[in-house]
């Protein structure tokens, strides 16, 4: 079986980089840790991408909107929506948050 591909979404990069230097601001390998963490992940769901929650109650253009907890990092989702070949990561998020909120004013 060949493997999907993923997209990461300038929005969810920006995540990344934001959870990846707050776990690591005292000790840098936590945030390493978390980041492979995610691509282990974001290659998984390439493979598997209707592995996800589908989201309800989203608007009309997050449609098929699916999240993913990341393993050892439980309180943080990967949103994604299904592609041809494999996802796009919308963003990365901590689960405290409010999702609905956050997610209908920052996509791209």
């Amino acid at each position: 079986m060949s493997r999907g591909s993923y997209g990461i979404r300038r929005m969810a990069d920006r995540d990344l980089d934001e959870i990846a230097e707050h776990l690591g601001s005292r000790h840098p390998d936590v945030g390493l840790r978390f980041l492979q963490a995610v691509k282990q992940e974001c290659l998984l769901l390439a493979e598997y991408p209707g592995a996800g929650t589908l989201r309800q109650r989203v608007p009309k253009r997050l449609r098929g909107l699916r999240s993913w907890p990341i393993r050892g990092y439980r309180n943080y989702l990967i949103f994604y929506l299904q592609t041809e070949g494999g996802i796009d990561v919308l963003r990365v998020l901590h689960g405290a948050r409010r999702l609905g909120r956050v997610l209908r004013e920052s996509v791209e």
